[in-house]
């Protein structure tokens, strides 16, 4: 039983395509079209990226699909790297991806709203309770005792009256 590279790689010369051909017609890139007729599968992430180009390759070329991808599954089955689900499925989200997941679900268009109404409501809590204290407030409270009280120094303002002779 030929392994699913040899399957594609003879698929596609037997149909006179390039390795460019195949990477324009599916939109996968050429090293990767390159990785798969090698069946370097270590080049890939994870194995549903090996799985969903291995079904447009074969969709391209034609082949019977399902019993590809069975044979596919068959090689990864064999290999401890993709037999085993992939590592970032497991890990536990910490405080920040839990804060930062949160954030990207909130409706920000909303929140600005919220935010600009409760900014104007502070606004004009302030605003009032300065009024409020500005009408209860002394209007006379800062001015002294009324009484006139002339400067000290005599800087010249005045002349000096002279001494009565006794």
């Amino acid at each position: 039983m030929a392994s699913v590279a040899e399957q594609l790689r003879v698929a596609r010369e037997k149909r006179k395509l390039t390795v460019y051909d195949v990477a324009a017609a599916t939109k996968i890139r050429t090293d990767h079209v390159r990785a798969l007729e090698d069946g370097n599968y270590r080049v890939f992430a994870a194995a549903v990226y090996i799985k969903g180009f291995v079904r447009s390759y074969s969709n391209l070329l034609k082949l019977d699909t399902p019993r590809v991808m069975a044979d596919l599954a068959a090689e990864l089955s064999a290999t401890k790297e993709f037999s085993e689900p992939s590592s970032l499925a497991g890990r536990p989200m910490g405080l920040l991806d839990s804060v930062m997941l949160w954030v990207s679900k909130l409706n920000w268009q909303l929140v600005i709203v919220v935010l600009g109404g409760t900014l104007i409501l502070a606004l004009g809590f302030w605003a009032y309770r300065a009024w409020q204290r500005h009408q209860t407030a002394d209007p006379l409270s800062g001015l002294g005792s009324g009484l006139y009280q002339p400067a000290q120094t005599n800087a010249g303002e005045v002349l000096p009256l002279p001494r009565p002779n006794p």
